[in-house]
């Protein structure tokens, strides 16, 4: 089983009467529904939860967190993001959605400033698979479309090893690296733009598909400490003229 965590920052299903008439029980039981599986154990926690919903016991009985934020980046605290930070080190995998690319944690991860254009328009995306042979691309069609969302267009500012997986395409003109990959320590990354908050894009087959796909990917295969040990050789060393 890999023990799923859905975070969700919570704020604008209870605030916005639009967003709560998409997504009623927030985005979070939106996608436990939809990605639940025989191989999937998943919990949901949001930022209003004790320790804002990322305690040690929580992230460290998680293999892949799944990341949704939006409007409160701002709130999740440097200890908590540091914390998350460690435990991708060490191989938890990370999933961050939409939005939270503007978030510390995935700032945090790419040492960048995550930024990039946008506009809400409700205009038609088009999805493109540009690398069919990874594992995140498994069962996803070359190509798909999303009937209405927010546009996100590059320049995207995020670090060069980020390995695009999907491309997209706006009605609007605009295009970007909607589907990335990063590795950090021991832990895997997948950022996937597609989704709002005012849309039901995580009803949408091919996306559920994608998320699906990459906590599969996400989880560790192996865990590790990260640090610089002193360790003895294993072979005689020899001086220069010896050699």
């Amino acid at each position: 089983m890999i023990r799923v965590t859905i975070w969700n920052e919570f704020r604008q299903e209870k605030k916005s009467d639009e967003v709560r008439q998409v997504y009623p029980d927030g985005i979070h039981a939106e996608l436990a529904r939809g990605l639940a599986a025989d191989d999937l154990q998943i919990r949901t926690a949001v930022l209003d939860d004790p320790g804002q919903g990322l305690t040690d016991e929580i992230l460290d009985s998680t293999d892949v967190l799944i990341w949704w934020a939006h409007i409160a980046h701002h709130e999740v605290t440097d200890e908590n993001v540091r914390r998350v930070l460690q435990k991708i080190q060490t191989g938890m995998g990370l999933i961050v959605l939409h939005s939270g690319h503007y978030s510390k944690i995935f700032q945090g991860v790419c040492g960048t400033s995550c930024s990039l254009k946008w506009r809400e328009s409700g205009e038609k995306e088009r999805v493109w698979c540009i690398a069919p042979f990874h594992p995140i691309a498994r069962n996803v069609p070359e190509t798909f479309c999303i009937p209405h969302t927010e546009m996100y267009g590059e320049r995207f500012d995020i670090p060069d090893d980020a390995r695009p997986i999907f491309m997209s395409w706006y009605q609007g003109g605009e295009v970007f690296r909607s589907g990335v990959t990063l590795q950090r320590g021991y832990g895997k990354i997948f950022y996937f733009s597609p989704g709002h908050e005012s849309f039901p894009i995580y009803r949408q087959p091919e996306v559920l598909q994608v998320i699906g796909n990459a906590v599969r990917w996400a989880a560790p295969e192996c865990r590790g400490t990260i640090s610089a040990p002193k360790v003895p050789n294993l072979e005689p060393i020899g001086n220069a003229e010896n050699n």
